[in-house]
């Protein structure tokens, strides 16, 4: 609220006056010594035009963590930053504090060129010129996908309009599709040519062809994809272009794409009634799967878009990694901490997935902070069809806040209080100051190293004897 009466150059004393309340208590309301009710909530959005999502308490704790996961660079080990000033940071200076995020990342890119570039020098080959200030676009995908809390009203709007207008069944759904493409004026055909392409569309001749060697899942996704990239161009620009976070064409471009991707799901999954079969299947994965003719994947992807108001589903978070721990795809509607600048913890469910391929792994994991999640994982196969087609296997994690697990099919017959049977996890090694892990590769940004030559942990950043 401090930032945002800042922002506008108001005094205490004069927004006061124009929320009708005393100057001392706004002043309590800005130090967090008195709640922000609903009705100041409705007068602050009706005076200034803002939405109730500006006040979003998960946008500051989200600030602070990343901020945090910054500061735990070793290159500010000379200057030890406490969460409690981190957290005051984001909460009554976010633009100071996102100001300070995108430094850092570009100081991350810089370095990680500097390094590419030695190595490049190293092996005496040719050398590009690193673009040192340019930021990934799939992170700033990653970030608009969050912002929005992956919640798209309109791309909902169209799906369920062409089930109508295309007069969509369920088992003829691709049949239909194609129908109403054509009277569209596009063609729709199976190909059995380049096998590295699964979807192509030409232009001038407004065909679209899809690989035979899809399996029919993929092939329904993708005729939908190309349904919103042809048929709803100029609403996939809109939800784009005006978005600051998405601050190169690549990124925009790449956004599109994801927001295709959303309206596929859409169509394949309409909302109403995959909300009510998740809720009556209790998110059985495996049997709205089925029901809908779609992947795991898919299902998973879908199930955290379920946070349309007053018809939400369970709030889940979703992450798809590779088997080197490279995350691929993130989302937390749950509130857990995904790491943004470094890697992974190597003990979340979802990395255990590898180790029983095909199986569903089941855990509650604990946060450092005590917050607890009930994570389920199993790996899934992409590729193509046919002998000897090349195919990569990743792992696909969902999760909620274990207050929701009694909802889902997986928590039966499970003891959710069993604190032996919890799984303790962190965010990333230097933000957790677990001295009991064995998988710790960095000293935890909150214990001080202290090495010795005569005793050894279970791992070697850790002291047995502390």
């Amino acid at each position: 609220m401090r930032a945002k009466r800042r922002s506008r150059n108001l005094s205490q004393a004069e927004l006061a006056r124009r929320l009708e309340i005393s100057p001392s208590y706004l002043n309590l309301i800005e130090h967090d010594q008195r709640p922000l009710t609903a009705a100041l909530l409705i007068k602050l959005a009706q005076e200034f035009g803002l939405e109730l999502s500006d006040f979003a308490v998960d946008d500051d704790r989200r600030l602070a963590a990343h901020l945090l996961e910054a500061f735990s660079d070793p290159v500010f080990e000379d200057h030890p930053l406490n969460s409690a000033e981190v957290r005051e940071l984001a909460s009554d200076a976010p633009a100071i504090a996102r100001a300070v995020l995108a430094l850092y990342d570009q100081f991350q890119r810089a370095r990680a060129s500097l390094v590419e570039l030695a190595e490049h020098s190293y092996s005496h080959q040719e050398t590009l010129a690193p673009r040192l200030t340019e930021t990934l676009p799939s992170e700033e995908v990653n970030e608009f996908i969050q912002r929005h809390m992956n919640c798209f009203r309109e791309l909902e709007d169209e799906a369920e309009r062409l089930w109508v207008d295309a007069r969509l069944k369920r088992g003829a759904r691709f049949a239909g599709m194609a129908d109403w493409l054509e009277g569209q004026g596009y063609r729709v055909e199976l190909s059995a040519g380049d096998r590295r392409v699964v979807r192509r569309f030409d232009r001038q001749r407004r065909l679209i062809s899809l690989s035979e060697a899809l399996p029919p899942s993929s092939r329904n996704f993708q005729l939908a994809v190309q349904i919103a990239l042809c048929c709803h161009h100029a609403l996939l620009e809109r939800l784009t272009e005006d978005d600051e976070g998405l601050s190169t064409p690549s990124s925009r471009t790449l956004a599109r794409l994801v927001l295709a991707n959303y309206f596929a799901g859409a169509v394949l999954m309409p909302y109403e009634h995959f909300l009510r079969s998740a809720v009556s299947q209790r998110y059985d994965i495996e049997l709205l799967a089925n029901r809908f003719g779609t992947s795991f994947e898919q299902v998973c992807h879908r199930l955290t878009t379920l946070r349309r108001p007053q018809a939400e589903g369970v709030a889940f978070h979703m992450l798809r990694v590779d088997i080197a721990g490279n995350i691929s795809k993130r989302f937390s509607a749950s509130g857990i901490r995904f790491a943004r600048f470094s890697g992974a913890c190597p003990r979340w469910n979802v990395f255990r997935a590898f180790q029983t391929p095909g199986l569903t792994q089941v855990r509650i994991s604990v946060m450092p902070d005590g917050e607890r999640y009930f994570c389920v994982a199993r790996t899934v196969a992409h590729g193509r069809g046919g002998f000897g087609a090349p195919r990569a296997t990743l792992a696909i994690g969902l999760g909620c806040r274990l207050s929701d697990a009694r909802h889902l099919v997986y928590a039966d017959g499970m003891n959710l209080d069993d604190e032996d049977g919890m799984l303790k996890v962190g965010v990333t090694c230097r933000l957790c100051d677990r001295q009991d892990c064995e998988q710790r590769v960095l000293p935890s940004l909150r214990q001080p190293l202290r090495l010795r030559e005569d005793v050894r942990g279970v791992s070697m950043y850790t002291n047995p004897e502390r």
